[in-house]
Protein backbone atom coordinates (compact mmCIF):
# COMPACT_ATOMS: atom_id res chain seq x y z
CA UNK A 1 0.00 0.00 0.00
CA UNK A 2 1.64 3.15 -1.16
CA UNK A 3 0.26 7.39 -0.56
CA UNK A 4 1.69 9.70 -2.12
CA UNK A 5 1.48 12.91 0.25
CA UNK A 6 1.80 16.39 -1.24
CA UNK A 7 3.18 19.09 1.59
CA UNK A 8 0.59 22.00 1.94
CA UNK A 9 1.29 25.55 2.26
CA UNK A 10 4.75 25.99 3.87
CA UNK A 11 3.70 29.52 5.59
CA UNK A 12 1.25 27.28 7.51
CA UNK A 13 1.17 23.76 9.75
CA UNK A 14 1.40 21.50 6.92
CA UNK A 15 5.21 20.94 7.25
CA UNK A 16 4.72 20.35 10.53
CA UNK A 17 2.16 17.88 10.44
CA UNK A 18 3.74 16.11 7.58
CA UNK A 19 7.01 15.31 9.89
CA UNK A 20 4.98 14.37 13.09
CA UNK A 21 3.50 11.88 10.27
CA UNK A 22 5.97 10.23 8.83
CA UNK A 23 7.50 9.74 12.44
CA UNK A 24 4.03 8.13 13.88
CA UNK A 25 4.43 3.92 14.19
CA UNK A 26 1.04 3.93 12.10
CA UNK A 27 3.30 4.97 8.99
CA UNK A 28 6.00 2.38 9.71
CA UNK A 29 3.69 -0.15 7.06
CA UNK A 30 2.73 2.12 4.56
CA UNK A 31 5.03 2.95 1.70
CA UNK A 32 4.78 6.97 1.62
CA UNK A 33 5.71 8.99 -1.84
CA UNK A 34 6.16 12.44 -0.01
CA UNK A 35 6.79 15.05 -2.88
CA UNK A 36 7.49 18.73 -1.99
CA UNK A 37 10.91 20.61 -1.24
CA UNK A 38 12.97 19.20 1.08
CA UNK A 39 13.57 22.22 2.77
CA UNK A 40 10.13 22.59 3.80
CA UNK A 41 10.05 19.17 5.05
CA UNK A 42 12.98 20.18 6.93
CA UNK A 43 12.02 22.75 8.61
CA UNK A 44 8.43 20.53 9.46
CA UNK A 45 11.11 18.49 11.25
CA UNK A 46 11.93 20.87 12.86
CA UNK A 47 8.86 22.48 14.24
CA UNK A 48 7.76 18.92 15.01
CA UNK A 49 10.77 18.08 17.20
CA UNK A 50 10.95 14.97 14.93
CA UNK A 51 14.14 13.51 13.05
CA UNK A 52 13.47 12.31 9.75
CA UNK A 53 16.21 10.55 6.95
CA UNK A 54 14.03 10.03 3.95
CA UNK A 55 15.76 9.03 1.11
CA UNK A 56 16.14 11.75 -1.88
CA UNK A 57 14.55 11.11 -5.55
CA UNK A 58 14.23 12.45 -8.70
CA UNK A 59 11.07 12.33 -10.84
CA UNK A 60 12.85 10.39 -12.91
CA UNK A 61 13.19 7.25 -10.64
CA UNK A 62 9.05 7.22 -9.89
CA UNK A 63 7.81 4.32 -11.41
CA UNK A 64 5.81 1.05 -10.97
CA UNK A 65 8.91 -1.09 -10.02
CA UNK A 66 9.77 1.52 -7.07
CA UNK A 67 11.13 0.13 -4.11
CA UNK A 68 8.88 -0.31 -0.60
CA UNK A 69 9.44 2.58 2.14
CA UNK A 70 9.36 6.50 2.39
CA UNK A 71 10.91 8.31 0.62
CA UNK A 72 10.72 12.34 -0.72
CA UNK A 73 10.42 13.60 -4.53
CA UNK A 74 12.35 16.71 -4.07
CA UNK A 75 10.63 18.97 -6.47
CA UNK A 76 13.05 22.02 -5.14
CA UNK A 77 10.05 24.33 -5.12
CA UNK A 78 9.49 26.41 -2.06
CA UNK A 79 13.09 28.44 -0.81
CA UNK A 80 12.29 29.02 3.06
CA UNK A 81 14.32 31.58 3.33
CA UNK A 82 12.12 34.06 1.20
CA UNK A 83 8.76 33.40 2.83
CA UNK A 84 7.08 34.56 6.71
CA UNK A 85 5.59 31.88 8.19
CA UNK A 86 1.75 32.23 8.87
CA UNK A 87 1.19 34.53 5.82
CA UNK A 88 -0.08 33.77 2.60
CA UNK A 89 2.35 33.96 -0.28
CA UNK A 90 2.14 33.20 -4.09
CA UNK A 91 6.08 31.38 -3.62
CA UNK A 92 3.67 28.58 -1.01
CA UNK A 93 0.62 28.32 -3.58
CA UNK A 94 2.76 27.56 -6.84
CA UNK A 95 4.69 24.95 -4.64
CA UNK A 96 1.56 23.68 -3.44
CA UNK A 97 -0.07 23.26 -6.74
CA UNK A 98 2.89 21.73 -8.19
CA UNK A 99 3.00 18.92 -5.46
CA UNK A 100 -1.07 18.54 -5.53
CA UNK A 101 -0.72 17.86 -9.17
CA UNK A 102 1.88 15.66 -8.90
CA UNK A 103 0.58 13.30 -6.24
CA UNK A 104 -2.74 13.41 -8.39
CA UNK A 105 -0.57 12.16 -11.13
CA UNK A 106 0.94 9.36 -8.73
CA UNK A 107 -2.71 7.86 -7.76
CA UNK A 108 -3.82 8.37 -11.19
CA UNK A 109 -1.19 6.29 -12.71
CA UNK A 110 -1.68 3.46 -9.99
CA UNK A 111 1.89 4.66 -8.94
CA UNK A 112 0.10 5.35 -5.63
CA UNK A 113 -2.95 3.81 -4.07
CA UNK A 114 -4.07 7.04 -2.31
CA UNK A 115 -3.22 10.66 -2.38
CA UNK A 116 -2.87 12.98 0.71
CA UNK A 117 -2.35 16.94 1.03
CA UNK A 118 -1.50 18.46 4.01
CA UNK A 119 -3.52 21.45 4.57
CA UNK A 120 -3.49 24.29 1.63
CA UNK A 121 -4.31 27.96 1.44
CA UNK A 122 -6.56 28.69 -1.46
CA UNK A 123 -5.56 32.21 -1.00
CA UNK A 124 -1.88 31.53 -1.60
CA UNK A 125 -3.19 29.14 -4.49
CA UNK A 126 -4.63 32.06 -5.84
CA UNK A 127 -1.98 34.08 -5.63
CA UNK A 128 -0.01 31.85 -7.71
CA UNK A 129 -2.76 31.13 -10.40
CA UNK A 130 -5.61 33.69 -10.16
CA UNK A 131 -7.71 31.00 -11.92
CA UNK A 132 -7.24 28.21 -9.49
CA UNK A 133 -11.15 27.91 -7.95
CA UNK A 134 -10.31 25.29 -5.62
CA UNK A 135 -9.50 21.09 -5.35
CA UNK A 136 -12.61 19.07 -7.53
CA UNK A 137 -12.10 22.05 -10.21
CA UNK A 138 -8.14 20.89 -10.02
CA UNK A 139 -8.56 17.53 -9.96
CA UNK A 140 -10.63 17.12 -12.64
CA UNK A 141 -8.39 19.10 -14.56
CA UNK A 142 -5.35 17.03 -13.60
CA UNK A 143 -7.19 14.05 -14.23
CA UNK A 144 -9.15 15.34 -17.30
CA UNK A 145 -11.91 13.75 -15.90
CA UNK A 146 -15.69 12.91 -17.24
CA UNK A 147 -17.51 13.41 -13.98
CA UNK A 148 -16.54 15.64 -10.79
CA UNK A 149 -16.05 13.91 -7.94
CA UNK A 150 -17.29 15.52 -4.71
CA UNK A 151 -15.50 16.47 -1.31
CA UNK A 152 -17.31 14.58 1.84
CA UNK A 153 -16.37 14.94 5.24
CA UNK A 154 -15.98 12.37 7.58
CA UNK A 155 -16.02 11.30 11.12
CA UNK A 156 -16.58 8.39 12.58
CA UNK A 157 -20.28 8.97 13.98
CA UNK A 158 -21.43 10.27 10.66
CA UNK A 159 -20.53 11.70 6.89
CA UNK A 160 -21.52 14.66 5.42
CA UNK A 161 -21.56 15.21 1.59
CA UNK A 162 -22.59 18.56 -0.27
CA UNK A 163 -24.45 19.55 -3.84
CA UNK A 164 -22.78 22.68 -4.22
CA UNK A 165 -18.98 23.45 -2.62
CA UNK A 166 -16.65 26.76 -2.87
CA UNK A 167 -19.67 29.23 -4.62
CA UNK A 168 -21.40 32.67 -2.84
CA UNK A 169 -24.23 31.82 -0.73
CA UNK A 170 -26.26 34.36 -2.68
CA UNK A 171 -26.05 31.79 -5.79
CA UNK A 172 -26.70 28.77 -4.19
CA UNK A 173 -30.56 28.48 -4.83
CA UNK A 174 -29.93 28.96 -8.53
CA UNK A 175 -27.45 26.53 -8.67
CA UNK A 176 -29.49 23.41 -7.12
CA UNK A 177 -31.73 21.35 -9.77
CA UNK A 178 -33.16 17.89 -8.88
CA UNK A 179 -30.24 16.56 -11.09
CA UNK A 180 -27.52 17.81 -9.23
CA UNK A 181 -29.21 16.50 -6.33
CA UNK A 182 -29.81 13.08 -7.38
CA UNK A 183 -26.47 12.68 -8.87
CA UNK A 184 -25.36 13.94 -5.41
CA UNK A 185 -26.94 11.35 -3.58
CA UNK A 186 -26.22 8.48 -6.06
CA UNK A 187 -22.37 9.29 -5.52
CA UNK A 188 -22.51 9.67 -1.90
CA UNK A 189 -24.50 6.18 -2.04
CA UNK A 190 -21.70 4.77 -4.25
CA UNK A 191 -18.63 6.24 -2.28
CA UNK A 192 -20.26 4.54 1.09
CA UNK A 193 -20.81 1.43 -0.54
CA UNK A 194 -16.67 1.69 -2.03
CA UNK A 195 -16.45 2.16 1.94
CA UNK A 196 -17.70 -0.82 3.07
CA UNK A 197 -21.11 0.98 4.26
CA UNK A 198 -23.57 -0.63 1.45
CA UNK A 199 -27.15 0.43 1.40
CA UNK A 200 -26.20 3.43 3.21
CA UNK A 201 -29.04 5.87 5.34
CA UNK A 202 -28.92 9.17 4.09
CA UNK A 203 -30.48 12.25 5.20
CA UNK A 204 -31.11 14.97 2.93
CA UNK A 205 -30.68 18.53 4.23
CA UNK A 206 -33.44 21.15 3.36
CA UNK A 207 -32.27 24.22 2.02
CA UNK A 208 -34.86 26.68 4.01
CA UNK A 209 -35.96 26.94 7.56
CA UNK A 210 -38.85 24.53 8.52
CA UNK A 211 -37.83 23.12 4.70
CA UNK A 212 -39.43 25.86 3.61
CA UNK A 213 -42.56 25.53 5.87
CA UNK A 214 -45.09 24.85 2.92
CA UNK A 215 -44.34 27.38 0.95
CA UNK A 216 -43.67 30.13 3.12
CA UNK A 217 -40.15 30.56 3.18
CA UNK A 218 -39.13 29.20 -0.34
CA UNK A 219 -40.46 26.83 -2.55
CA UNK A 220 -37.31 24.88 -3.45
CA UNK A 221 -37.37 22.14 -0.78
CA UNK A 222 -41.25 21.21 -2.50
CA UNK A 223 -39.98 21.46 -6.13
CA UNK A 224 -36.65 20.71 -6.60
CA UNK A 225 -35.40 18.80 -3.41
CA UNK A 226 -38.43 16.82 -3.06
CA UNK A 227 -38.45 15.01 -6.25
CA UNK A 228 -34.88 14.40 -5.90
CA UNK A 229 -35.37 12.80 -3.13
CA UNK A 230 -37.99 10.46 -4.54
CA UNK A 231 -36.71 9.78 -7.47
CA UNK A 232 -33.53 8.05 -5.76
CA UNK A 233 -35.93 6.38 -3.33
CA UNK A 234 -37.37 4.98 -6.84
CA UNK A 235 -33.54 3.85 -7.85
CA UNK A 236 -33.29 1.75 -4.09
CA UNK A 237 -31.28 4.82 -2.84
CA UNK A 238 -32.10 4.83 1.18
CA UNK A 239 -32.38 8.92 1.28
CA UNK A 240 -35.07 11.07 3.24
CA UNK A 241 -36.02 14.78 2.66
CA UNK A 242 -35.91 16.91 2.81
CA UNK A 243 -35.16 17.58 6.20
CA UNK A 244 -34.59 20.60 8.21
CA UNK A 245 -30.98 21.29 8.50
CA UNK A 246 -31.78 21.97 12.30
CA UNK A 247 -32.53 18.88 13.14
CA UNK A 248 -31.18 16.45 10.66
CA UNK A 249 -27.93 16.12 12.18
CA UNK A 250 -29.06 15.42 15.92
CA UNK A 251 -30.87 12.85 13.84
CA UNK A 252 -27.76 11.44 12.38
CA UNK A 253 -25.79 10.97 15.58
CA UNK A 254 -28.52 9.36 17.25
CA UNK A 255 -28.04 6.70 14.73
CA UNK A 256 -31.08 7.36 12.01
CA UNK A 257 -28.78 8.58 8.88
CA UNK A 258 -24.79 7.62 8.22
CA UNK A 259 -24.73 10.39 6.07
CA UNK A 260 -26.07 13.55 5.83
CA UNK A 261 -26.62 15.72 2.20
CA UNK A 262 -26.25 19.28 2.48
CA UNK A 263 -27.36 21.65 -0.15
CA UNK A 264 -24.01 24.10 0.46
CA UNK A 265 -20.82 24.42 2.27
CA UNK A 266 -21.19 25.72 6.18
CA UNK A 267 -24.80 23.75 6.18
CA UNK A 268 -22.77 21.20 6.56
CA UNK A 269 -19.00 22.15 7.46
CA UNK A 270 -20.11 23.94 10.83
CA UNK A 271 -22.17 20.93 12.37
CA UNK A 272 -19.18 18.33 11.23
CA UNK A 273 -16.56 21.17 12.60
CA UNK A 274 -17.94 21.11 16.31
CA UNK A 275 -18.26 17.29 16.69
CA UNK A 276 -14.90 16.57 15.72
CA UNK A 277 -12.33 19.30 14.86
CA UNK A 278 -9.39 17.65 15.79
CA UNK A 279 -10.45 14.12 13.85
CA UNK A 280 -12.36 15.46 11.09
CA UNK A 281 -11.26 14.25 7.61
CA UNK A 282 -12.06 15.70 4.55
CA UNK A 283 -12.37 12.64 1.71
CA UNK A 284 -12.31 13.63 -2.12
CA UNK A 285 -13.61 10.89 -4.14
CA UNK A 286 -15.68 9.85 -7.24
CA UNK A 287 -12.00 9.25 -9.00
CA UNK A 288 -11.09 5.54 -8.87
CA UNK A 289 -9.14 6.90 -5.73
CA UNK A 290 -9.19 8.28 -2.13
CA UNK A 291 -7.98 11.55 -1.82
CA UNK A 292 -7.82 12.73 1.48
CA UNK A 293 -6.73 15.48 3.92
CA UNK A 294 -7.50 16.75 7.00
CA UNK A 295 -10.21 19.03 7.84
CA UNK A 296 -8.91 21.48 9.29
CA UNK A 297 -6.93 24.13 7.43
CA UNK A 298 -3.20 25.85 7.97
CA UNK A 299 -3.53 27.49 11.24
CA UNK A 300 -1.33 30.40 10.02
CA UNK A 301 -1.53 31.36 13.91
CA UNK A 302 0.41 28.98 14.95
CA UNK A 303 2.51 27.94 12.45
CA UNK A 304 6.36 26.90 13.59
CA UNK A 305 5.59 26.83 17.03
CA UNK A 306 4.92 22.95 17.30
CA UNK A 307 1.75 23.12 18.46
CA UNK A 308 -0.23 21.34 15.42
CA UNK A 309 -2.87 18.25 16.72
CA UNK A 310 -1.75 15.12 14.21
CA UNK A 311 -5.33 14.16 14.86
CA UNK A 312 -6.96 14.60 11.78
CA UNK A 313 -4.30 14.15 9.58
CA UNK A 314 -3.45 10.64 11.19
CA UNK A 315 -6.53 9.81 10.82
CA UNK A 316 -7.00 11.09 7.06
CA UNK A 317 -3.82 8.75 6.20
CA UNK A 318 -5.50 5.90 7.77
CA UNK A 319 -8.90 6.48 6.25
CA UNK A 320 -6.83 7.10 2.79
CA UNK A 321 -5.44 3.49 3.53
CA UNK A 322 -8.88 1.99 4.43
CA UNK A 323 -10.66 3.10 1.45
CA UNK A 324 -7.60 1.84 -1.47
CA UNK A 325 -7.39 -1.48 0.25
CA UNK A 326 -11.26 -1.98 -0.45
CA UNK A 327 -10.87 -0.67 -4.06
CA UNK A 328 -9.66 -3.22 -6.61
CA UNK A 329 -5.81 -3.19 -7.75
CA UNK A 330 -4.76 -0.81 -10.64
CA UNK A 331 -1.90 -2.19 -13.08
CA UNK A 332 0.76 0.90 -12.35
CA UNK A 333 1.54 2.59 -15.73
CA UNK A 334 4.91 4.50 -16.30
CA UNK A 335 5.11 8.57 -16.04
CA UNK A 336 6.19 10.79 -19.36
CA UNK A 337 9.36 12.29 -19.36
CA UNK A 338 9.07 15.57 -17.15
CA UNK A 339 5.90 15.12 -16.01
CA UNK A 340 6.89 16.40 -12.49
CA UNK A 341 7.73 19.80 -13.83
CA UNK A 342 5.27 20.19 -16.60
CA UNK A 343 2.69 22.82 -15.68
CA UNK A 344 -0.32 20.84 -14.97
CA UNK A 345 -4.54 21.92 -15.48
CA UNK A 346 -3.36 25.73 -17.19
CA UNK A 347 -7.09 26.05 -17.54
CA UNK A 348 -9.16 25.23 -14.33
CA UNK A 349 -12.95 23.90 -14.40
CA UNK A 350 -15.15 26.17 -11.92
CA UNK A 351 -16.69 23.29 -9.67
CA UNK A 352 -19.76 24.41 -7.85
Amino acid sequence: MRIALALGDAGGVGPELAAKLLAHDDMKALDVIVVGDARVLEMGARHAGVTLDLPRIGADQVGPDMAPGHVLLDLANCAVDGMTLGQSSAHAGAASLQNFGCVLQLAGAGIADAAMFTPFNKHSMRLARPSYVDEIGFIDAVLHADRSGREFNVLEEVWNARVTSHIPLRKVAETLTTERILDSLRLTAEVMAGAGKPGARIGVAALNPHAGDGGNFGHEDDEILAPAVAQAVALGIDAKGPIPSDTVFVRAIRGEFDAVLTMYHDQGQIAMKLMGFDRGVTLIAGYGFPIVTPAHGTAFDIAGQGRADLGATLTAARLGRDLAALNPARAPRALPAGWAQAEVAPTLLVAE
